[in-house]
């Protein structure tokens, strides 16, 4: 097919509101909800709807938007459940935020299961897992292209998360219940570190000093020291953790514990539950406001993204996101794209 009869097609399948143009610029939220197979567009000022997406392909769960806040890009990764029989995604969908229309792909020669993905501002490339293949994979957003490639060494390598400077890389392998640890530049894997028989998500630490992760075997958030790539403590909390995000002034940490109605907020000074967070169920994704103040989840249980006043440490609002909401992304002018983890 060729391109402009290609994207004519995509064109048919998408489903989206009307956002002028001189909105692109302003603040997004996104949320990726998995069994509805769309992308929907908040305005965050509002905690309203404005737009959706429907995905070109079967299933994406995460997303991030460019740094001057125009484009969106979704992995497919396909309608299976990590190390479980299903479809093998094989492209990243492109989409415009200001017309909420997709303008192109990001095309794998084969199904591997792209799944996180983060912007590297310091080489202005895209990260994104790609599963099957044991790999990161480096993405030129200009051309569409895939560059290069990073080996995990592991099986299920479904998270990502990329230290402050760029230079480190770091998986959360579901299955082996690892975490690797990625030279960028160098494009090689580091070192593999045992966490657990399951792990879940991964966030770094606003310094860089620490990775967090979940072990989904007990109630224990890891907690990793990057500079000596070990285990540096485990932190007690009421529910395996999920994902994790560190408050911009770096003095607390996030976590959804997906199996209760709480969210637990760690004091990253004491390394303890200073407080907990009454959420709905099945809170998977966190993410935060590079402004400060405020923090979103989803939750896939009931439907909605909820708002989170980080001066009050209480829910400020409920906002529908349709079936089984996940991945969550954001963007504010002049500010560092923010993925959930």
């Amino acid at each position: 097919m060729r391109p402009s009869a290609h994207f004519a097609a995509i064109a048919a399948l998408t489903c989206a509101s009307f956002v002028p143009s001189s909105m692109q610029a302003q603040s997004r939220l996104v949320v990726v909800s998995q069994k509805d197979h769309t992308a929907h567009i908040f305005d965050p000022a509002t905690n309203q709807q404005i737009a959706s997406v429907v995905e070109d392909g079967v299933t994406g769960h995460e997303a991030v938007i460019s740094p001057d806040g125009k484009t969106l890009y979704v992995p497919i990764y396909g309608d299976s459940g990590v190390g479980k029989p299903g479809t093998n995604g094989d492209h990243i969908d492109v989409i415009d935020l200001a017309s909420a229309k997709q303008t192109g792909r990001i095309d794998f020669t084969h199904g591997v299961r792209p799944h996180m993905i983060v912007w590297n501002t310091h080489t202005n490339q895209l990260l994104v897992t790609t599963e099957l293949d044991k790999t990161v994979s480096i993405i030129d957003p200009h051309t569409l292209k895939i560059v290069g490639t990073i080996p995990t060494g592991q099986e299920q390598s479904h998270t990502f998360a990329l230290s402050p400077d760029g230079k480190r890389g770091y998986t959360a392998n579901v299955g082996p219940g690892t975490v690797s640890v990625l030279d960028i530049r160098n494009r090689k894997l580091l070192a593999t570190i045992p966490i657990s028989t399951d792990t879940q998500r991964i966030s770094v630490s606003r310094d860089g000093r620490y990775a967090f992760t979940s072990d989904q075997t007990k109630p224990e958030l890891v907690v990793i020291d990057t500079a000596a790539m070990k285990v540096a403590r485990r932190i007690p909390i009421a529910a395996p953790g999920y994902g994790t995000a560190a408050t911009f002034d770096g003095k607390y940490l996030l976590v959804a514990m997906r199996t209760v109605d709480k969210m637990a907020v760690i004091d990253l000074s004491t390394m303890q539950v200073a407080r907990t967070i009454d959420v709905p169920k099945e809170v998977y994704e966190i993410v935060l406001d590079p402004r400060g103040g405020r923090a979103w989840a989803s939750s896939a249980a009931s439907g909605q993204i909820v708002a989170i006043n980080l001066n009050t440490f209480a829910v400020s609002a409920h906002m529908p996101a349709g079936d089984y909401p996940d991945g969550l992304a954001f963007y504010a002018p002049g500010k560092t794209p923010q993925v959930s983890h």
